[in-house]
């Protein structure tokens, strides 16, 4: 049965001995939702066994698997690992398509519009699946240099540089 908002920020106020921003973070962004936001976790404790469970299945792919038990001992209140915000978020999440990695580098936009919009599209499509993304601007040439296009003359970075922040 789902879970309200406040239920899993309560119990995550409890197991963070009253942190009310590490219990805020938690509810927000790693407590386990269904596809409508309904909430299925109510603590850190919940999602460590989330964790250790899909662990758990892949490790039994391999000679002398690490038990699922040992696995959520070693997630159990951020003592010996303590995972990155994705992983958290989307190990053993059936209900939302996300990245499992945090953040991304991706290849420098070409020097034209269309370089341009393709490296915003990249950034786009990896931003919706809650990834960070960096890349190299100087590639774009800079404001009042002479083109071959109507405009005559380049934009330069910073207009770009305010799109791609956004």
């Amino acid at each position: 049965m789902p879970n309200s908002f406040s239920e899993v920020y309560e119990n995550s106020l409890e197991y963070f001995a009253g942190d009310e921003l590490a219990a805020s973070v938690f509810a927000t962004k790693y407590a386990l939702q269904d596809s409508t936001g309904n909430y299925l976790e109510l603590s850190p404790d919940q999602m460590h066994r989330r964790l250790a469970k899909e662990f758990a299945r892949i490790e039994q792919k391999y000679e002398n698997p690490i038990e699922e038990e040992e696995i959520y001992n070693l997630f159990k209140d951020f003592k010996y690992v303590i995972p990155q915000g994705s992983p958290m978020a989307g190990v053993g999440n059936d209900h939302r398509i996300q990245s499992l990695s945090n953040c991304f580098v991706v290849e420098s936009p070409q020097d034209s519009y269309g370089g341009i919009l393709k490296t915003d599209q990249e950034q786009v499509q990896i931003m919706k699946r809650r990834g960070g993304v960096g890349f190299d601007i100087s590639t774009i040439r800079p404001q009042g240099l002479p083109t071959s296009n109507a405009a005559k003359t380049t934009d330069g970075i910073g207009v770009f540089m305010e799109r791609f922040s956004n």
